[in-house]
């Protein structure tokens, strides 16, 4: 492994490097954004790659909400009369 990263640094002349132990730092700060993760203690080694794949599925997951979160805005923006008071409200929440 040392060896590609060898190469690769020869190859991208110019680009900062990025030492093992702040990967390291990287991929911990993601972890605590992992809900499901906070409860791992931080001594805990867990792989760069389940972290990032973690991240990923919670990125997902984010996104589902909130499409799901505005769709249900849209349908109760509809249901509403467009010059009350509760759609002013609605609309409000989508500037």
């Amino acid at each position: 492994m040392s060896n590609r990263r060898t190469r690769g640094s020869r190859q991208s002349s110019g680009a900062s490097r990025i030492s093992d132990d702040q990967i390291a730092d990287l991929v911990s700060k993601l972890q605590l954004l992992i809900p499901e993760s906070r409860s791992t203690r931080s001594s805990d080694k867990v792989e760069a790659s389940k972290v990032l794949q973690e991240i990923c599925n919670y990125i997902r997951s984010l996104h589902r909400e909130v499409e799901d979160l505005s769709d249900r805005l849209s349908v109760l923006l509809e249901s509403t009369e467009s010059d009350s008071a509760q759609a002013a409200i609605i609309r409000s929440l989508f500037m």
